[in-house]
């Protein structure tokens, strides 16, 4: 029997890396080293990306049971249907996994031939909650997004996804789902992320990292930290993101609050220079509306920095109890659970240490072997059980 052939479609890895890009490369160096029984290919559309990514500058070797194929098609691309499907054949690939909802449709059906799909749902944003995405393109497209969905749903053999309250959210939405179809696969920080011996020193800094859209609650940081900044006036919020002019309300905000003389707009940061800002940063602050995981909350625990949140969707599952947890509509409770943390030192190297034990319940080791699960599942193969507790299953 020829052994399990995978292929992971990468080319959601973009030039400046995602959640979901960085979740991609995060399962496509480690399934192989986890399953040396299996074969694995990952499938680029930019020679320059596979290049960055499996070449010699890319940090990892690349082992013997990992392959590379490159394709003229963009993850929508129309074309790309029947062309992907034609690949996939060629490859006799036994599980296609789409690290976002997009699949090949022709390619894939939940029984009766293979390959059969393995799916990733981040999240229902656009789907649940429109009105936090409202200048997207997949909300002028909702109509169009809704059925693709439901599409991907309906034909992935096994639907994976980062929490709990995402799994719920899948069960409600789709509710002629299998529920034993959905695995749960919460994701962790890069190793890279780590705590630095020393605390920060300097003005206190209240740090954000995220994008722009509606559903991160920019703006009302941003009046929550002309609150703080009248209190401790030394005090600077770090904005880290792409700038996005879909969404100028924050730095409106800002202005109209008169701290933006207090405010640093980074844009995009990686690697070295994002830890960094993490080592530099009194508190990480995250009042999301509504988060499929919320990756920056561990990436910042992992770093030894305390962190407030909101209490809504998958970010309790996240945080646990090492965050402090506050009603992100709230202005006022952002704004004073911040400042409990800068005047607290205390709570402060409180809320570290017990950020640091969370972070380590998470690892990407454990999301490639619970995804691993998901395709021998897919497959009709006895799954392997976790090696490790769950750290986060909504339960």
């Amino acid at each position: 029997m020829s052994p399990l052939h995978a292929v992971l479609d990468a080319r959601w890895i973009f030039p400046e890396i995602s959640g979901i890009g960085n979740y991609t490369r995060q399962l496509m160096r480690r399934l192989p080293l986890l399953a040396p029984e299996m074969t694995f290919t990952a499938i680029f559309d930019s020679p320059q990306l596979l290049a960055r990514e499996t070449g010699a500058g890319a940090g990892w070797t690349p082992p013997p049971n990992f392959a590379v194929e490159l394709v003229p098609w963009r993850p929508f691309s129309p074309s790309g249907q029947l062309g992907m499907a034609a690949r996939l054949r060629d490859l006799r690939a036994d599980v296609f996994h789409s690290p976002n909802f997009m699949l090949p449709f022709p390619a894939v059906a939940p029984s009766g031939r293979r390959p059969r799909a393995v799916v990733t749902i981040h999240d229902l944003i656009p789907l649940l909650f429109p009105r936090y995405t409202p200048r997207a393109r997949k909300t002028r497209w909702l109509p169009v997004l809704r059925l693709m969905m439901a599409a991907s749903v309906r034909r992935a053999s096994a639907i994976v996804v980062p929490s709990g309250s995402t799994a719920d959210d899948v069960r409600r939405t789709f509710p002629r789902v299998d529920p034993s179809r959905i695995v749960v696969t919460p994701e962790a920080a890069d190793p890279m992320f780590r705590p630095t011996p020393q605390p920060p020193s300097g003005p206190p800094v209240v740090l954000y990292i995220g994008r722009r859209d509606p559903y991160k609650n920019l703006p009302l940081l941003v009046r929550a930290f002309a609150r703080v900044h009248r209190r401790i006036p030394a005090a600077r919020l770090i904005v880290v993101g792409p700038p996005d002019p879909r969404y100028p309300e924050a730095e409106a905000t800002a202005r109209e609050t008169g701290v933006e003389g207090a405010i640093e707009w980074k844009g995009y940061v990686a690697g070295d220079a994002l830890l960094a800002l993490y080592h530099g940063a009194h508190v990480a602050a995250f009042p999301s509306l509504y988060e499929g995981f919320g990756l920056p909350v561990l990436e910042a625990m992992a770093c030894g920095v305390p962190v407030v949140c909101g209490n809504r969707s998958s970010l309790p599952e996240v945080a646990g109890d090492a965050a402090l947890l506050v009603p992100p509509e709230d202005e006022a409770a952002v704004a004073d659970a911040i400042l409990r943390v800068l005047a607290d030192p205390r709570l402060a190297a409180d809320l570290r240490a017990r950020g640091l034990r969370r972070a380590a319940l998470f690892s990407w080791e454990e999301t490639a072997r619970r995804t691993l699960a998901a395709y021998r599942r897919a497959v009709d193969l006895p799954a392997d059980e976790p090696q490790t507790a769950p750290a986060c299953d909504g339960t």
